[in-house]
């Protein structure tokens, strides 16, 4: 029996949970998934140009887990690309560090720890805000001591 893996650490939730090849419908597109833990490999060692080694330590997992996570997400994300398929961000075993906030009333976008207790918009002060993280399944019950 395989031991259950441990929740690996997100930075931040992604801002957009799926893409898709312009012009051509979602409904007649296969779908790749790619786990948020795969979405932030991808972050870290692509956008950031971490090594593998301080990326797995940013992670909370080990180098060579790191290392088949970040090869598993570039296959995904190559197949998105060249099959022309359909992207969805979703799953995995994770905890945000971070979250990001958007406001309905004025579109303000705004980056918070994932503990904070947020009421009202910094900008224009409306209560209709929307947690990103919370569009992912996860909230007030991610926290940093992971």
């Amino acid at each position: 029996m395989a031991r259950p893996k441990n929740n690996r650490r997100v930075h931040t939730p992604p801002l957009y949970s799926g893409f898709k090849p312009v012009g051509v419908k979602r409904g007649s597109l296969q779908t790749v998934n790619l786990s948020l833990d795969e979405y932030e490999a991808i972050r870290l060692a692509d956008k950031l140009g971490l090594s593998h080694l301080r990326a797995s330590q940013e992670m909370s997992i080990s180098r060579s887990t790191f290392s088949r996570l970040i090869e598993n997400a570039r296959k995904k994300v190559s197949d998105f690309i060249i099959s022309g398929k359909f992207l969805q961000i979703e799953g995995g075993n994770i905890h945000f560090e971070n979250n990001f906030i958007k406001c309905a009333h004025c579109n303000y976008l705004f980056k918070v720890s994932i503990s904070a207790s947020v009421l009202n918009c910094p900008k224009c002060g409306s209560n209709d805000i929307n947690s990103i993280a919370g569009e992912y399944g996860h909230g007030q019950c991610c926290t940093t001591d992971v």
